[in-house]
């Protein structure tokens, strides 16, 4: 991302370099969504632990403030319990993070009065009311400790009132804690449950993690953990909307599969989630399982268009948005990372996560991603492909069988096999996905699709 390109929205929130993000403009977006959007008159504002983040939320509480709202500082917390904290007080809410992408990055992410995210339409209004200029800030306003302490509790109190102390009791849980904002939190709440805990990888510096496409020397870094007589490894992304789990073997299970593991251990009986996500879950039994295009709020807008079903929604990178009361569990419509951590140790009921894993419908789907691409120029080519039979039966070495152009030229192969190209909305990335019936076959379609892309988007 050019440092002159501007922040902009993508598939969570307004994202972009931290030097693209002022003052100015992070005032001005704030402003928009208090007088655009259903803010209500108190706005609570979280952070993540990336550097830029206590400094941009400072601005976006001066914002609030100026726009006519009264902010509520909360400090570093989960999206998800800000969400939560917003929901039971009937408040507005922003969640200054860049989620999973790099520290030279950062991002707000904005939530309606009760903790409802916003949807594009409401991306749209706050973009045209930014244009307006930003307005003059006032006071400082601090960190409001009580506040943020009543927040944390009531989120730790959803999963320990839903599933009960001791829960996990003889499990022996690795916490990859790093740069995480849940890290402390996870831990209090997994030895509540009754698990042993050993906390690993805890870091000083922000640290990336895309639970969408864990790179090799994470995934190195879980298999040494989970050598030591691990039951499983659980981590989250920065701002913890996302899971990281791997099994006894410290092998990642996909997040399409937590979502699914949770939605059928939860009694769900619709699906949504990106056409990212794995064939896999057409052979689990739900009544419907419902494509979107990649983004939280595409998810959300599907969930609400099969509401009053008993409906999870959730995206390749694992996050889980509970659209229904699921016994003493209330409804949680915003991406979470904990209750697709803690769901699939309970569904295993004993037995080895990768046993409950290899039960799964055997579809085997991988996603990689090449970074640092020319956009411009990977826009067009994706435009190409999707439109141009030539082009793609050029890449494919042969006509796909079946095109979905639901979220980027998403190909099918006779024999079943899919590959799935994507422009990242959130950076200067490809995303690459490829599924096939055995792990081999798989990546070698991924290999392959990422070597002829890199040559057409670099």
């Amino acid at each position: 991302m050019p440092a002159t390109e501007p922040a902009r929205f993508g598939t969570s929130g307004l994202r972009g370099l931290v030097t693209a993000l002022t003052p100015d403009v992070v005032a001005a977006h704030v402003a928009g969504f208090v007088t655009a959007c259903d803010a209500g008159t108190t706005v609570l504002i979280g952070e993540d632990l990336r550097p830029s983040s206590p400094e941009i939320a400072q601005i976006a509480a001066r914002a609030v403030r100026a726009a006519g709202a009264q902010p509520v500082r909360l400090g570093p917390l989960p999206t998800p319990a800000l969400a939560l904290a917003a929901q039971a007080q009937g408040s507005g809410a922003i969640m200054v993070t860049g989620s999973h992408i790099p520290a030279d990055r950062n991002g707000l992410k904005f939530y309606r009065r009760g903790g409802s995210e916003i949807d594009k339409p409401d991306e749209a209004a706050i973009v045209t009311a930014a244009r307006i200029p930003a307005p003059m800030l006032g006071e400082v306003v601090e960190i409001d400790r009580a506040a943020a302490a009543r927040a944390l509790t009531g989120y730790r109190a959803r999963y320990l009132d839903a599933f009960g102390a001791g829960a996990l009791r003889g499990l022996r849980l690795g916490l990859y804690t790093h740069s995480s904002v849940a890290r402390d939190l996870l831990a209090e709440l997994l030895r509540a449950f009754g698990a042993e805990v050993t906390e690993l990888g805890r870091a000083t510096t922000f640290v990336p993690v895309d639970t969408e496409a864990v790179d090799p020397a994470t995934r190195a870094r879980l298999k040494a953990w989970a050598a030591q007589g691990l039951d499983a490894i659980l981590s989250t992304d920065g701002d913890a909307d996302r899971p990281l789990l791997a099994d006894e073997t410290g092998e990642v299970i996909r997040g399409d599969l937590l979502g699914a593991i949770t939605a059928r251990h939860l009694g769900a009986t619709h699906v949504v989630t990106p056409v990212t996500s794995t064939t896999a879950l057409d052979a689990m039994g739900f009544a419907q399982v419902r494509r979107t295009r990649v983004g939280s709020p595409y998810v959300i807008a599907g969930m609400a268009d099969v509401a009053p079903a008993r409906v999870v929604g959730f995206e390749a990178n694992g996050g889980v948005l509970l659209g229904f009361d699921a016994g003493p569990l209330p409804a949680l419509p915003t991406r979470d990372a904990v209750l697709p951590l803690i769901t699939p140790l309970l569904a295993a009921r004993g037995a080895p996560l990768s046993t409950l894993v290899a039960a799964l419908p055997r579809r085997v789907a991988l996603a990689d991603r090449l970074q640092g691409i020319d956009r411009t120029r990977a826009a067009a080519w994706i435009k190409t492909l999707t439109q141009d039979d030539r082009a793609r039966a050029a890449f494919w070495d042969g006509a796909p069988a079946a095109l979905d152009v639901t979220d980027g030229p998403r190909m099918i192969h006779p024999n079943g096999d899919i590959l799935h190209l994507r422009l990242s909305g959130n950076a200067p990335e490809l995303r690459v996905y490829a599924e096939a019936v055995t792990l081999g076959a798989a990546q070698m379609l991924l290999n392959r699709g990422l070597k002829r892309a890199c040559s057409m988007v670099r």
